[in-house]
């Protein structure tokens, strides 16, 4: 699976430095080139509500005058911000070694603008909060269910801090969805050399046993380093455990199925992966 171009989602928010390290680490893992999007909402250029009824008629020329001159600076303003963000990230890619990096200033829905383009990339970055959103964990990007529901390429969530990714951990269920990573994966220089675990939440069968051994030899066949585990509990549990970069031996990004009707890979469907997406530390690669 080639990765020929990013699509990378940038705003104001403190998460917009993390997309720009993570888009510069797959770009030069893959050769890819990088597009930066900002899409400024439809709003962003001021609320031009009909004031007119509310002014005095000696006064009603100037003051329309001065309401329309604010909203033409409002929009100014905003598109100013926006390309001073753009600017700011292409600097952070530059100097990370990413030779091509394009910048498109959008406005509109941000996404209808994902949908819109995504013909024009292989993946998408995302922060997993927006600028609207605090840093706290209670509070989970506005627009990031939207984005991965939306999207039909994969979505890479990146968290508040890059740190280099050099252990991947894979949720497996062995439906349709958790196949098709597992295939991407050994296809996709993305990963060659990090180390790969594969792991199963649930009680053990020889079925469960013999999928995530087939899922393993896949990706060794794709030159990777790869093993499996078997845990019983519950999945938000298990892989928020694993994932804990404070705990020894953890991971450095999770991969796994956007939907499906499993627990471990209905991505916000149901709280228990919204908990899953919201509190776990580490990036969350999406794959559909």
């Amino acid at each position: 699976m080639t990765i020929k171009t990013i699509n990378a989602l940038v705003d104001a928010s403190s998460y917009a430095e993390s997309v720009c390290h993570h888009a510069a680490w797959i770009a030069t893992r893959t050769g890819a080139r990088v597009k930066l999007y900002h899409v400024m909402g439809r709003r962003a250029g001021g609320d031009s509500q009909d004031l007119s009824g509310a002014i005095k008629l000696g006064a009603r020329s100037d003051l329309l005058k001065k309401l329309s001159d604010l909203d033409a600076e409002r929009a100014k303003l905003a598109h100013e911000q926006g390309r001073a963000i753009l600017d700011d990230a292409k600097a952070i890619l530059e100097d990370r070694g990413v030779s091509e990096v394009v910048t498109r200033l959008r406005q509109g829905d941000l996404v209808e603008s994902v949908t819109a383009t995504e013909n024009t990339g292989d993946l998408i970055v995302i922060g997993k909060r927006g600028e609207a959103a605090g840093v706290a964990m209670e509070h989970l990007g506005s627009n990031l269910e939207r984005v991965v529901r939306a999207s039909h390429k994969p979505v890479f969530v990146a968290n508040r801090a890059f740190r280099d990714i050099k252990r991947v951990l894979v949720a497996f269920d062995g439906g349709t969805a958790a196949l098709q990573a597992v295939d991407y994966m050994a296809r996709s220089p993305l990963f060659a050399g990090l180390s790969v675990t594969v792991v199963q939440v649930g009680a053990e069968t020889p079925a469960m046993r013999r999928t995530l051994e087939g899922a393993a030899a896949t990706l060794r066949a794709g030159g990777l380093e790869a093993d499996t585990e078997l845990r019983g509990g519950q999945p938000e549990k298990v892989l928020g455990d694993m994932t804990d970069p404070e705990k020894p031996g953890g991971y450095d990004l999770l991969v796994m199925g956007a939907y499906s009707r499993s627990r471990i890979r209905s991505l916000f469907v149901g709280s228990t992966t919204t908990e899953m997406v919201r509190s776990c530390r580490v990036p969350v690669l999406m794959m559909h």
